[in-house]
């Protein structure tokens, strides 16, 4: 029915018996299998996701998924109420998802969610590309960024719970303002809650998919999801949300930068006020060529 997809190949099938699937081919991992397991529980549990037809099954060097084909539906919500719409998608999906040890290993997260990476650089590497973003010149002011969020995040964090890190519009579908679908369960993690509602804020969407939050996006999207969730987010929360929002974004941008693309992910002038309201003070908030 169509063939897509960026880091992997996403087919849609129509099988003889009439039946209409999604096959995913992506590189192997181990934490595919966990993924998969993350999302057939939420499709047990009443979460709007596909229902995975497969586990992780082994295809030449690759892995491929299968899961039920889920169309229709539109991008956004209702513009007025995307922030808040988004954000109760969002805690639902963080209630109903199953704690770390329940499931095996989701490590490592993508590379966009992966602060707290392994290697001795400030960026991992992204996936898809040989591309060393540590060796990339210009653009200072998004390491600067990039740096100073994840001191923030590395001074703060609290246990883990499951949630995902690529709430963009592209995954999510929509009748009116309600949920219809959430796609993309590769993008599962175990990260702590702040981290990963912040990820979400900072991603999502309210007037056009090609457009990321607005700060006054953010703040909307945090002060809906600790409603939504029945407790307010604490002053520490906020600030981990808020620095990881930079982080996320600071990622995207520094690839953009990398490979020649327009930097459409973060502004100088947004990462000086997010990071403002990470807690960063004025010493971290300058985002010029300085390093904090």
């Amino acid at each position: 029915m169509f063939r897509s997809g960026f880091l992997s190949a996403v087919i849609g099938l129509r099988l003889t018996d009439g039946r209409e699937v999604v096959v995913k081919v992506r590189p192997d991992s181990p934490r595919m299998a966990a993924c998969v397991e993350v999302q057939r529980r939420m499709f047990q549990a009443g979460y709007p996701c596909p229902r995975p037809l497969t586990g992780a099954a082994p295809l030449g060097v690759d892995v491929a998924t299968a899961e039920v084909y889920v169309p229709g539906g539109a991008v956004l919500p209702s513009a007025e109420r995307a922030a808040v719409a988004f954000a109760e998608a969002f805690a639902w999906l963080i209630r109903l998802a199953p704690r770390p040890g329940e499931v095996s290993a989701l490590d490592p997260a993508p590379s966009w969610a992966d602060w707290n990476h392994g290697g001795g650089g400030l960026w991992p590497c992204p996936e898809g590309s040989d591309v060393n973003l540590d060796e990339v010149s210009g653009a200072e002011w998004i390491d600067a960024a990039g740096r100073r969020a994840r001191d923030l995040l590395r001074a703060g964090g609290s246990d883990a719970v499951i949630g995902h890190c690529d709430w963009l519009a592209g995954n999510l579908r929509w009748s009116g303002d309600a949920l219809l679908v959430v796609h993309d369960w590769d993008s599962v993690i175990a990260e702590s809650e702040s981290v990963l509602v912040g990820f979400a804020a900072a991603l999502h969407s309210t007037v056009s998919a090609d457009e990321l939050a607005t700060v006054e996006d953010t703040q909307r999207f945090l002060d809906a999801y600790g409603r939504a969730r029945g407790r307010e987010l604490s002053a520490d929360e906020l600030r981990l949300s808020w620095a990881a929002g930079v982080w996320t974004r600071a990622y995207d941008a520094k690839y953009q930068h990398a490979v020649g693309q327009p930097i459409t992910s973060l502004s100088e002038d947004e990462a000086r006020e997010r990071l403002r309201r990470a807690g960063a003070g004025s010493r971290g908030a300058g985002t010029g060529s300085q390093r904090p």
